[in-house]
Formats: C-alpha cells, sequence, structure tokens
C-alpha cells in the first residue's frame, strides 16, 4: 500500500456520532477527495497542498453519519484533472456524483464525457485564495451549454462580491448554485449588506442555496451559535431550493478540523421539522442532481 500524504491533514480523525437521525437516501452535497497523491498528484500550479483525503476516508464517515448519497467537488488542488473525483464515483455507482472543474472553453465533447462518468456541473470560484472563475462572458457563453446538459453552475464566491455578480448570476439560463450562504461573515449580523443582497438574489427560482458552512460564516466555537441562525432563515425562506453538505475535508479553514457530527447535528436548527430536513437532505438534491431512481435506501 502507497504511504499516505499526512502533510496539511484538514479532517477531524476521530468525529462524533451525531445525536440526529437522518433521513433515509440523505445527500452530503458538497464535500472532497484529495489524493492519495501517489495516485493522484496536484496541479502542479496548485496554490494549496493539503494531506490525502482519499474516497475511503470520505466513504466511512458517511456510513458512520448515515449518509446514503452525495455529490463530490472537485477542488483546486487537483485542477483541471477530474479523474480523483470520477474514480470515487466510480466506487459508488448511482449513489455518488460530483461537480468539475473545467475552464470556461471547455470541449462539448468533454463535457459529455464527465456527464456519463457522472457529473452534473461546473463550479466556479471567486475567492482571493484560489485560481480566479470565469469571467461575465465567459459565463453567459457557457450557461445554455450547460444548461443543454441538465447541468448546473456552482458559485463560490466571496460575500462582498454578492452584489455585484447577482445581475449577471440571475440573468443565466441555467441552475446556478450559490456555495455555503455566500461565504457571509455572521459576525456581522443578520441585517448586513451581502445577505441582504444573497436574500433578493435567491428570489429569482434557478437560484439555489448551500446552508452548508456554518463553521467557516462563525467567529464563535461549536456549535456556532451566530452562524445557523442565517442557514435556517435561508431554509425558511427558500425551502425547495437549499442543500447541505459537510465540506469534508475541510480545506483552507481557519482553525482546527470541525467535528462533522457536531455540522450534522445543526441540522436540527437548521431544518427543525421532518418535512423541512426530508426536504433538504433527500428531495431537493434528488431533483437538482437528478440520482438514479432506487438509490435511496
Amino acid at each position: 500500500m502507497a504511504q499516505e500524504n499526512t502533510a496539511e491533514i484538514t479532517w477531524n480523525p476521530a468525529p462524533s456520532r451525531p445525536a440526529i437521525t437522518l433521513p433515509a437516501g440523505a445527500t452530503d452535497c458538497h464535500c472532497h477527495v484529495f489524493g492519495p497523491t501517489s495516485r493522484f498528484p496536484y496541479a502542479s500550479d496548485s496554490r494549496f497542498r493539503p494531506g490525502d483525503a482519499p474516497k475511503e476516508r470520505l466513504f466511512a464517515l458517511h456510513d458512520m453519519l448515515g449518509i446514503r448519497r452525495c455529490v463530490i467537488v472537485q477542488s483546486g488542488c487537483h485542477g483541471f484533472d477530474n479523474s480523483v473525483v470520477a474514480d470515487a464515483i466510480a466506487a459508488r455507482p448511482g449513489r455518488y456524483l460530483g461537480i468539475a472543474l473545467a475552464p470556461p472553453s471547455v470541449s462539448d465533447a468533454e463535457l459529455d464525457t464527465l456527464d456519463a462518468q457522472g457529473f452534473r456541473g461546473l463550479r466556479f470560484n471567486y475567492m482571493s485564495h484560489l485560481a480566479p472563475g470565469a469571467s461575465v462572458e465567459e459565463l453567459r457563453a457557457l450557461g445554455p451549454r450547460l444548461a443543454a446538459r441538465g447541468w448546473h453552475l456552482l458559485i463560490h464566491m466571496e460575500a462582498g462580491l454578492i452584489a455585484e455578480l447577482a445581475p449577471v448570476l440571475a440573468a443565466l439560463p441555467v441552475p446556478v448554485v450559490i456555495d455555503h450562504m455566500g461565504r457571509i461573515d455572521a459576525s456581522e449580523g443578520p441585517d448586513q449588506a451581502p445577505f441582504a443582497a444573497l436574500l433578493k438574489l435567491a428570489e429569482h427560482p434557478h437560484i439555489w442555496l448551500k446552508v452548508s458552512g456554518s463553521e467557516r460564516a462563525s467567529r464563535q466555537e461549536p456549535p456556532y451559535a451566530d452562524a445557523t441562525p442565517f442557514a435556517r432563515r435561508l431554509v425558511a425562506d427558500f425551502p425547495d431550493r437549499v442543500l447541505w453538505g459537510t465540506d469534508w475535508p475541510h480545506p483552507n479553514y481557519r482553525a482546527a478540523p470541525p467535528d462533522d457530527g457536531v455540522l450534522t447535528d445543526l441540522l436540527s436548527t437548521i431544518a427543525p421539522t421532518p418535512e423541512m430536513l426530508e426536504t433538504l437532505m433527500v428531495r431537493n438534491p434528488q431533483r437538482l442532481y437528478r440520482f438514479p431512481d432506487g438509490e435511496i435506501a
């Protein structure tokens, strides 16, 4: 067996078992896999090089948490080589899907190949610590090509850019998913301008929101009491267009790796009724990602 790359491990090696019982077919809509670098090396221009977080670790975590289905998001450390995610999808066919990284000029042939492998969208970053995303013109040109395949755009942006990008995203002819509640800073309170801009953007029926990232939005210790009200508001206001994910293995996190059991238990506050939880964790992912039928139990 190849030696594991343990440099800069970002995940908690002993997460707690959550008290919440997730519904059948519960879906982690945002997580990553890194390496093993002996098989899936990092891109030469990667701005971060975390320790290995291979699919076997992810599978074990999901089995412990009670998560049946998953959408793995390609990480910038692997660049445009999406083979590490394709490998994980193939290991749990029908239950795991993916979001790819690719240049805006990606060919139709490559999109079709990725689609056959189980990918359902492209992600673009607008964060200072990551490679820059597509231009406005590139997003407009790419949108119809993704829509034709039943794909969506995944946008990861700094909170200060929400108002600037909102008119562009609102006009795109393809579903758009906003990562991690727009990376708002919970310490600035519920009346902050970025959150108001996010709420306004979400009024458009093709805009979806991930209510993941309470631990990133918070300036507090677990259970991140300053951040969960933002997620709860989004679930209440836009129940049919919200998604949740662990963000495992928590790359570029500000502190020691969070406990994934604690993060899962936040769902009791974020989606406090059985109906809300079922919609967030099962129905919405099924509708957006088009998981094969019969893969819920």
